[in-house]
């Protein structure tokens, strides 16, 4: 007896959109325009009788129905995934990681060349913003996220302990080693707006009367730059001035570090299933050993 199945494309269109409850990112998944997807949604809301979406402020949402048939369509395009990734012994496909602008800049991004000789079938797309993924909407499959804390309330892996040193352009500081006096000599920066150096001092054992400033005066892109160029010193966490200390640009000023929150890798639960997924998040822990090794 023949299958009472709505057309394919039609039923991918649909998914994608209800996962993102938006065409525009259904599109951008499905390689394909806006009007095709919403033309797929319309003709299966006509073969099926009932409305899917109804138009929100910010693109759509499901009504009650769609919500329903998208929670009883949805575990079987994730046994069709699971079966076909299964049958190839490479991983491959499209992995999107989403990560905080800082991380992807330094540490991300300058290992793609390396990670795209390796594994030529995957295709790693890096998504660097301040907000958050829905890992659970398939925003993205993986997702860097810096916690004060250190502690995350979902699957995760901790990829750098982002414990704070400080930092200066190289002969700025007698020796390159800071000392007490060193801190009334020059402007203190920092790479988030906590209290680090005072926290720094009191790990160190500084018993100093830190100069008075006025609060966080550069975004710490700004600062780091600054302070590459001489003008002061950077409390930050190594994986923020990665590029920069292999470079030359910066020194490490003290081996002394100050534990204040980590960054953890975050995995889609449904994404984490995929071959190419799972490839890419031992690829990262690979690459950052050093971040949690000090």
């Amino acid at each position: 007896m023949p299958r009472s199945l709505p057309p394919l494309n039609a039923l991918r269109a649909f998914e994608a959109a209800g996962r993102h409850q938006s065409f525009s990112r259904a599109a951008d998944e499905l390689g394909v325009s806006h009007s095709a997807i919403s033309r797929h949604v319309r003709g299966l809301e006509q073969r099926l009788g009932v409305q899917l979406f109804r138009e929100a402020s910010r693109g759509v949402t499901l009504t009650a129905e769609g919500s329903h048939y998208l929670d009883r369509i949805g575990p079987a395009f994730d046994v069709i995934d699971d079966a076909t990734d299964g049958l190839s012994d490479t991983p491959m496909g499209r992995v999107t990681l989403n990560s905080e602008p800082t991380f992807a800049i330094n540490v991300v991004a300058p290992l793609l060349a390396s990670f795209e000789r390796q594994f030529p079938e995957i295709e790693l797309r890096i998504i660097a913003s301040s907000a958050m993924a829905d890992l659970d909407r398939y925003e993205a499959d993986l997702a860097i996220r810096f916690t004060r804390s250190g502690v995350v309330d979902v699957p995760s892996d901790l990829i750098s302990n982002a414990r704070v040193y400080p930092f200066a352009a190289p002969g700025l500081v007698p020796d390159n080693v800071l000392l007490p006096e060193h801190l009334a000599q020059f402007r203190l920066y920092k790479d988030r707006g906590d209290d680090v150096w005072r926290w720094w001092c009191d790990v160190a054992g500084f018993d100093v009367t830190l100069p008075a400033q006025d609060g966080w005066r550069l975004r710490s892109a700004l600062a780091q730059e600054a302070v590459i160029y001489g003008a002061g010193l950077l409390m930050a966490s190594r994986d923020g001035v990665l590029r920069d200390v292999e470079e030359g640009r910066l020194v490490q000023l003290s081996q002394v570090g100050l534990s204040h929150g980590a960054f953890h890798l975050l995995t889609s639960g449904q994404a984490g299933r995929r071959k190419a997924v799972r490839q890419v998040r031992a690829w990262l822990l690979e690459q950052t050993i050093a971040l949690r090794d000090h």
